[in-house]
């Protein structure tokens, strides 16, 4: 009986990581036996959770203590893109990428890439206007549905496009949100930024990501992949937060063949959350243009464009 009681319980273990579609743990991955790797996979109804991210509203995801999920917005663009994309292959993370449509036009090979390697691929507007909470409804849409459509071509098929969307500079507006909403697309915030955009280093970048992730305990993490000091500072990222104990989510949309994960309302709820018009280091922050990368060749052969996006705070 107790044999029977214990393949019962290995038998359910089992079932249930495969519920959860577990994805390879660090030690499983292939020549890197101190990758931090990707706890788990968090499916999510965007219909249900319009709004997401502390920074700017009530809900964030239903993550458990000491999980992170990692976002980037405003790429591709060679060669800080393949550089992250580097780094996050040989930990085996999973991460949301929020792309510009224009951004994936100029390089659709890197999109493909971002999705080749399973991360899950969201959208951040055409061009990144730095006005979405003043713009008149009609630019609003022109700017969601082109970016959209963008990174379907560059990808090829427009279901492999979560319905996830950041808005440029997190600079919201009600009218935007409820466009958003009408279109079953879910609207990302964060719950704190590394402030990478800014003139910093990496090692700053560094301190700021891991003091507001240790003030919160958990959240999701605002990151840029087209930034030269992300790039340095993400190996070491990771690393701490390995060695903090922290476990890296990925999140993707509910789908017929992929229901959404069973979650609890309070989940959806940080009670350790801080006022969005604050952040744990006293910073503000919606502050200055991204930092401006020099223009380079890509990894890929392909020139970097001499006025990559800006973003104000994202």
């Amino acid at each position: 009986m107790r044999v029977v009681s214990l393949i019962c319980f290995v038998l359910t273990c089992f079932m249930s990581m495969i519920s959860l579609g577990v994805p390879a743990a660090a030690a499983d991955c292939p020549g890197h036996p101190n990758a931090i790797g990707t706890s788990r996979v968090l499916v999510v109804d965007p219909t249900e959770h319009a709004r997401i991210g502390t920074m700017q509203y009530r809900e964030t995801l239903p993550l458990e203590d000491h999980e992170v999920v990692l976002t980037f917005d405003d790429g591709p663009l060679p060669p800080y893109t393949n550089r992250v994309l580097e780094t996050l292959n040989a930990n085996c993370v999973k991460a949301t990428y929020f792309l510009i449509g224009q951004q994936a036009q100029a390089f659709p090979d890197m999109v493909r890439q971002i999705h080749a390697a399973g991360h899950t691929i969201g959208t951040h507007s055409q061009t990144h206007p730095l006005k979405f909470e003043h713009m008149a409804l009609p630019k609003v849409e022109a700017e969601v549905n082109q970016g959209i459509a963008s990174v379907s071509a560059a990808l090829g098929d427009p279901s492999e496009v979560a319905p996830f969307f950041r808005i440029p500079g997190l600079l919201r507006a009600t009218t935007v949100e409820d466009f958003l909403a009408s279109k079953s697309l879910m609207t990302w915030s964060a719950d704190f930024p590394a402030d990478d955009w800014r003139h910093i280093s990496a090692s700053e970048v560094l301190r700021r990501a891991l003091s507001r992730l240790e003030e919160k305990g958990k959240g999701v993490l605002l990151l840029h992949d087209m930034q030269p000091a992300t790039v340095v500072a993400l190996p070491r990222l990771l690393a701490e937060l390995k060695k903090r104990g922290y476990r890296i989510v990925q999140v993707v949309p509910a789908s017929a063949s992929q229901p959404k994960t069973p979650t609890t309302t309070d989940q959806w709820l940080m009670k350790s959350a801080h006022n969005a018009a604050t952040d744990p280091l006293g910073l503000a922050v919606h502050v200055g243009p991204a930092a401006k990368p020099a223009e380079t060749n890509g990894a890929d052969g392909a020139q970097a464009p001499a006025n990559p996006p800006k973003s104000q705070a994202h």
